[in-house]
């Protein structure tokens, strides 16, 4: 078993025996704190102020409303600044959850402490906890602080908390009378965790943060603002944009006044450039498409606490999953009954019952009951006469019971080599006994060995009897694996995702769960396992093709077999139910917790919540994430390619000493065309079916490759020829600007119909809508004369709507192609 040394330095002058600390010497430790596990999270406007502005995009909108504000257009001013009051609303939405998530932690602590001080047992507040304090905890109890057990016979401790796993933990008092420099955990107890049976008695070593739950506690709340990739690539995007955005506007009105069109001029063109070419569609888009992600997986029973997980969601290629409460149900079932011979299958559960109390907090003697209450009810009445309850040394539990009708019957059960031993058999039947644990234990259950024994009339009961018992044969129990999860499972190595299931528990475990939820080796071949002994580095696991399971790891190793994979590229999401998950849930790309049984902590801090808890759930929200991520790479190739010709349209003609392209007018027509359009016709949905597989290019999410980026300038550069050729073309040597304007607005109207219905397939009704939308006030604003003449155009003729048609139908078929590299890289 693994050693855990002692901080002996920190320690004061112990007294002899079972005494506590002096007065004296609890205002020396004083100084070395409080235990304070979970610290006090901060509260008020300033803290979450602060918070806010660290985030680049409220900084970006702040000054990108400036600008427009100084450019005299106060409505998209307004609309920007409107923008950022769901900004400022979601990170104190966040603020107060990080907040509840402290409460979460804090929730599994122990809020007051018996002590003995001063010659006598005290009722204290928990962080008032000293080292080196003598506590007392009783059943049901957290231990309030870590330390060395001292005193205690038949413990049980609940650890799920810190490992994850819901079988009961045995521990055993120190009987030294010198403190050593190390102890195994089996010595150990620690914060966080609960007492089941037994009275103990703990000698304070370690205090808040210096805690196993302090650790956790201190790597859940350690938080970064960084940006994600695909935050960081609009980001840059917009960056660039806006500079060429603003060098342009300056070189336009420079030009323009050198021209000697005269100030208003030189403003009027400046201004309609600066409209035209602010790039403040895409932050706009990108948070409205991840709102429609929110609601989406809401509606998938997958609840999102930060937006940006929706983005990652979908760019998963690896899957790191906590077995107990995720892959499995979390709670002990009986799957298999053994009976010796001459016994039945009933009267075998009833033996066990007699051997566990109804009242324990015992998983296992909660699980025999429940099985026999389900069987057959509760067993007939009985007078309890003796209990000798289960110790590491003795691997055994022992009742002691006067029937109904006056016989006394002592029943045991526990480790079947040791309960094997009671029983005298021979040593082939021994044998044969243990062959079928064995082969038990390797198909993932625990096993235990139950006997009985008639007690003589000059017996006493309360001596417990150490021979003579009588085989009753075998229990197996499993913590069965949830429904649904094998074909989840096979759906997403199917789509190229890898699975890793991380566990506390035995290897052959481990292995058999593994087998049963479809995780294999190359070519079939069985789950390739490898087991973490404690200072293991987890990173070097991945020195080699990583494993499909990975037992006995702790939450640091965890941890660290999460930055080990990050670091070769992947996007890493991890699953889990418990404060033991919390560090992982924090540092993944997507943290997602298990909401039904899911513990407060981990719930508040992972980015998603299954609401109820299936993998299909989950295997469900990367599809669609997916496709949102599908779609937004769509809507800004849209935008992309409708811009260019907007703004080059708008900078170079005048540049060359023409009338303007476009008036303040236009621009808005065109804005009332492409905002919505951008973020309403590539709203479409995840195909049902098989996940759709995951490249490595989309998981480093890159949201364009260099082939598409250059097809995006290649085919935005042929548009923008084409919209200014439609304009000379149209000004013709009479030089009539009102038809050359309406020819290049009406042709990049036709351009904008003609992208979206090629990027979006019109495969959803508002795709269809709009399309339809501005065919139709192209048609009633340009040909009308009377809505033509307000705008400073003249109607098409025959031949100018023959090369509008051609323009459209080109448009759309070079644009399909870029619309299926798009689709197909996923």
């Amino acid at each position: 078993m693994s050693q855990r040394p002692l901080p002996l330095d920190q320690l004061p002058p112990l007294p002899p025996g079972a005494q506590g600390l002096d007065a004296a010497q609890v205002q020396a430790q004083r100084a070395r704190g409080f235990n304070d596990i979970v610290a006090r999270s901060g509260s008020g406007w300033r803290e979450v102020l602060a918070d806010s502005l660290r985030d680049p995009m409220v900084w970006f909108l702040l000054l990108t409303a400036g600008l427009f504000g100084l450019l005299g257009q106060r409505a998209e001013a307004l609309t920007l600044l409107a923008a950022l009051l769901p900004l400022l609303g979601m990170d104190a939405y966040l603020h107060r959850r990080t907040r509840a998530s402290s409460a979460g932690l804090a929730s599994r602590l122990a809020s007051t402490a018996r002590v003995h001080r001063a010659g006598s047992w005290q009722e204290l507040p928990a962080r008032e906890l000293v080292v080196g304090d003598l506590v007392e905890v009783v059943p049901g109890e957290y231990f309030p602080a870590d330390g060395l057990l001292v005193g205690g016979t038949g413990l049980q401790v609940d650890e799920s908390t810190l490992t994850g796993e819901s079988l009961p933990v045995p521990k055993r008092a120190f009987e030294g009378a010198a403190l050593p420099a190390s102890a195994d955990e089996a010595l150990w107890a620690s914060a966080g965790t609960r007492l089941l049976t037994g009275s103990a008695r703990l000698r304070v070593l370690c205090i808040g943060a210096d805690t196993l739950y302090g650790e956790i506690v201190r790597s859940a709340t350690e938080g970064s603002h960084a940006a994600t990739p695909l935050q960081q690539a609009i980001g840059e995007l917009v960056r660039v944009l806006l500079v060429l955005a603003l060098l342009l506007c300056a070189l336009l009105a420079g030009l323009r006044l050198w021209q000697g069109h005269g100030w208003v001029d030189a403003l009027l063109s400046a201004v309609t450039l600066a409209v035209a070419a602010l790039p403040e569609e895409f932050p706009v888009v990108y948070t409205f498409f991840l709102g429609v992600g929110v609601f989406r997986l809401a509606r998938r029973k997958a609840l999102v606490r930060r937006a940006v997980a929706v983005e990652n969601i979908g760019r998963v290629s690896c899957l790191v999953s906590d077995k107990t409460g995720t892959l499995t149900a979390g709670s002990l079932v009986l799957a298999h009954r053994v009976p010796a011979a001459g016994r039945g299958e009933a009267e075998l559960l009833e033996l066990a019952c007699r051997a566990a109390r109804a009242d324990s907090g015992d998983p296992l003697d909660q699980a025999l009951h429940q099985a026999l209450q389900q069987a057959q009810g509760p067993l007939p009445a009985a007078e309890k006469l003796a209990d000798f309850p289960f110790t590491e040394a003795r691997r055994r539990e022992t009742l002691v019971w006067r029937l109904a009708d006056g016989r006394r019957l002592a029943c045991t059960k526990g480790a079947p080599e040791t309960v094997l031993d009671l029983c005298g058999l021979s040593p082939a039947e021994r044998t044969a006994w243990l062959a079928q644990v064995e082969a038990l234990a390797r198909d993932g259950h625990k096993v235990i060995a139950c006997a009985q024994r008639a007690l003589a009339a000059e017996e006493d009961a309360a001596t417990e009897a150490t021979a003579g018992f009588r085989f009753g044969g075998l229990l197996a129990f499993e913590d069965p694996v949830r429904e649904g999860v094998p074909a989840a499972v096979a759906e997403c190595l199917a789509a190229g995702m890898r699975v890793i299931m991380v566990t506390g528990d035995h290897p052959a475990t481990a292995a058999a769960v593994a087998r049963e939820i479809g995780l294999e080796g190359p070519d079939g071949s069985a789950p390739r396992v490898r087991v973490l002994a404690p200072g293991d580095d987890a990173a070097a696991l991945l020195a080699s093709e990583p494993p499909d399971v990975v037992a006995r790891a702790t939450p640091a190793q965890k941890v660290a077999l999460v930055q080990a994979l990050q670091a070769r590229g992947e996007r890493v999401a991890v699953t889990g139910d418990g404060v033991n998950d919390v560090p992982a849930l924090r540092l993944a790309d997507v943290g997602v917790a298990m909401g039904e049984r899911g513990t407060r902590s981990a719930r508040e801090v992972a980015p998603v919540v299954l609401l109820d808890d299936r993998f299909r759930t989950l295997v469900d929200a990367v599809a669609e994430g997916r496709q949102l991520f599908q779609n937004l790479r769509l809507a800004f190739a849209y935008l992309l390619l409708v811009h260019l010709p907007l703004v080059l349209g708008a900078a170079l003609l005048p540049m060359l000493g023409l009338p303007l392209l476009f008036l303040p007018i236009h621009i808005v027509w065109l804005e009332l065309v492409i905002h919505p359009t951008a973020m309403l016709a590539f709203q479409d949905l995840p195909r049902p079916g098989a996940l759709a597989p995951v490249s490595p290019a989309a998981a480093r999410a890159r949201f364009f490759t260099a082939p598409v980026w250059w097809r995006i300038g290649l085919l935005g550069g042929l548009l923008s020829l084409a919209v200014i050729g439609s304009y000379l073309h149209a000004l013709g040597a009479d030089h009539n600007v009102p038809h050359a304007r309406a020819m290049a607005l009406s042709l990049l109207l036709l351009l904008s119909a003609a992208l979206a219905t090629a990027l979006s397939g019109l495969r959803q009704p508002s795709a269809r809508w709009l399309v339809a939308g501005t065919l139709a006030s192209v048609l009633a604003l340009v040909q009308w004369p009377t809505s033509s003449g307000l705008l400073g155009l003249n109607p098409l003729h025959g031949a100018d709507w023959a090369l509008l048609g051609a323009a459209f139908a080109l448009t759309a078929l070079a644009t399909r192609a870029l619309g299926r590299r798009l689709r197909d890289s996923h």
